[in-house]
């Protein structure tokens, strides 16, 4: 497998109910994992684009959070409609979506 251009960690964190910190899994955060492959599936991009699940990425209370390299661009509060957006905008044109990114104080 070629390095991939561009690396997507989707968190997938989940924490019990009354734990007192947020979980993105409390926000749907695996159908967002799963719109992201579905995504990369259609489009093809397996040699540019990798996705990866992972647990927590930090700012909890912002999620679902995805955090993309090489650029180490942090979005939150990411719907599944978002994703294709940031595939078309960020994946693959090189442009963030600004509305998306976490504001300085989470990262």
């Amino acid at each position: 497998m070629p390095k991939p251009e561009k690396h997507v960690f989707v968190c997938v964190q989940n924490r019990e109910p009354d734990h007192p910190r947020p979980s993105c899994s409390q926000k749907n955060c695996a159908e967002i994992a799963e719109e992201f492959y579905w995504n990369l599936q259609q489009r093809q991009l397996f040699e540019k684009i990798q996705v990866t699940t992972t647990s927590c990425l930090g700012p909890c209370s912002e999620g679902p959070s995805i955090l993309i390299y090489p650029e180490g661009i942090m979005y939150g509060d990411v719907n599944k409609k978002d994703v294709a957006v940031i595939f078309d905008e960020h994946l693959q044109n090189d442009r963030p979506v600004e509305r998306l990114i976490v504001s300085r104080e989470f990262w």
